[in-house]
Formats: structure tokens, sequence, C-alpha cells
């Protein structure tokens, strides 16, 4: 039988790859690899041999969709970001049948989602960027789509469900990463620069709430986090709607969740918004 051995809120900012090459940002964004790879190797040593990756940056407009390909192999250049990702070389296995099995376990919850094996669906930064660094070798990957434009946090939150049921059937130990900031306000455009944009948070209450949001996730309040859910997704600009966190909580039992979140590294704001890598355990 498998199971989710670990579980994780994550940040996929590009400026982690420029942290790693020689300019002004080298070394910018330490903690944040740090973090991640320090959730790598906890999940390894928790017998993880699959990722899921709920990915804000894949968008979707209609349905819930997941990348099952049996391999990802390519050369990524961000169309958001080309100054910022470019010729990002990756090859991972895939397990079609995991995300077959979600797609299916969500669809008779009467969440509508496909699942595809089409070799020409690429995989998005949200899934590339933190698989950069995790360094996952063999572990297959199955990604979802988590920026969901006309969804309900309710339809996500059932996701997340039919991810726990589907992993429990298979027999995949399972590293579920929500990959997406906090609050997501990118600054604007002609205010970049002079707030010194890539360092800075755009909104002073965005950075309240996040840090609130950690607070209680750091407390086991996730019941009294998850009732401010859709509001925090709107008035702070939750990156996707925050769909990926409903899609994490979903699994990981939503209000009867009574875990508490790790902060692995810092809270830190980046072009605008904030951003975190917290561990949540799983209670199976």
């Amino acid at each position: 039988m498998g199971e989710i051995v670990l579980a994780a809120k994550i940040t996929h900012v590009p400026t982690m790859l420029l942290s790693e090459q020689p300019g002004k940002l080298q070394g910018c964004r330490q903690q944040a690899i740090d973090g991640q790879r320090e959730i790598m190797r906890r999940a390894r040593e928790a017998g993880a041999d699959t990722v899921i990756v709920l990915d804000t940056h894949w968008l979707v407009n209609a349905g819930y969709h997941i990348n099952s390909n049996s391999r990802f192999k390519g050369c990524f250049t961000s169309h958001e970001f080309p100054h910022f990702i470019q010729n990002l070389e990756y090859d991972y296995r895939g397990n079609p049948e995991l995300g077959d099995a979600i797609a299916a376990k969500a669809t008779e919850k009467g969440v509508f989602t496909l699942s595809h094996q089409v070799d020409t669906l690429d995989l998005e930064y949200g899934t590339l960027v933190p698989m950069h660094f995790m360094e996952p070798g063999d572990m297959p990957i199955v990604s979802i789509a988590g920026w969901c434009t006309v969804h309900s946090i309710e339809a996500s939150r059932k996701l997340g469900e039919a991810i726990t049921e589907a992993v429990k059937e298979s027999d995949a130990k399972v590293l579920l990463l929500a990959s997406g900031s906090l609050s997501h306000k990118i600054w604007e455009n002609d205010l970049y620069e002079a707030n010194n944009g890539t360092f800075t948070i755009s909104r002073e209450f965005n950075r309240q709430v996040d840090l609130r949001v950690l607070e209680l996730w750091q407390n086991g309040e996730i019941d009294t986090f998850l009732k401010m859910l859709p509001e925090y997704a709107e008035y702070c600009c939750g990156e996707g709607g925050m769909h990926d966190t409903a899609m994490l909580f979903g699994a990981l039992g939503w209000d009867k969740y009574t875990g508490k979140g790790e902060l692995i590294g810092e809270y830190f704001p980046s072009s605008g918004t904030g951003q975190a890598n917290v561990v949540f355990p799983v209670q199976n």
C-alpha cells in the first residue's frame, strides 16, 4: 500500500536559478535552495520514491489536468521570464499509472480531471525549478496543474483527497509538493526598480498576512487558516488562486489535519511576492 510520506509548500522563484550563476544575484537565494534540498533529504529518509508536484505555473481554464507522461525530457526557457530562465535542461521519469488513478478518483468525486500522456505536453517551471534543486534522480514525477482560473476551492480540496486515495491504492511512497508563493502581488513594472523589486514585497498588508499564515501553520491552527483561505487567496493575490494549497490540505485531511508546519529556512520577499518552504508532517 502506498502513502504520502512528506508534504510541503514550496517556492519556485526564478531567482533561485540566478542565485547559482555568476553576477550580482549570485548566492541571493541560497537559503531557499538549501531548504529544498533539506526537504528532499527528509523525503528520501522517509522512503519517498515518487514526487507529485502541484504546479501553480500550469494554467488551466476548464477541468483539472495531470501531466502523466512516462518521461519528461527537454530544454526549457520561460515565456514569462526569458531573462531569468533559459535553456534549463531536464530529464525525469514519470508515473502514468498514478496520474491516471488520481484523475479517475477525482472524477468519481465529481471533479472532472484528465490525465495526459502527450509527448509535447511539457513541464512548467513550478515543477522544473524545485526539481532542479531537489534532484529526484530516478524518482518518477507526476505534475498536476495548480493555476486554476475558474475552479472552486472545494473542488481543489476534493482533488487533494483523490490524490491521497489514489496513492494509498498504489505502491508509491510520495513526496507531495505544493509549488507556489504565499502572497503574489508582483511589483508594477514602473515601480520595480525604484523599490529594489527583487528583494522587496509590494504590499505591507500582504507581508503581515503572510506572517500570520505562517504563524497559524506553525501553531497547527490549520482549521483557522482554511476558514480564511478563500479571502487570503483573493485579497493577497495568492499564486494560482492558491489551488495548490487547497489540494495540499485536501490531501492531508483538510480541517481534520492536526499537524504543525515547519518553516525550513526563512520567509522572504521576491519581486513583490511572499515566499517560503514549509514542511507538513503526514498523519497516516
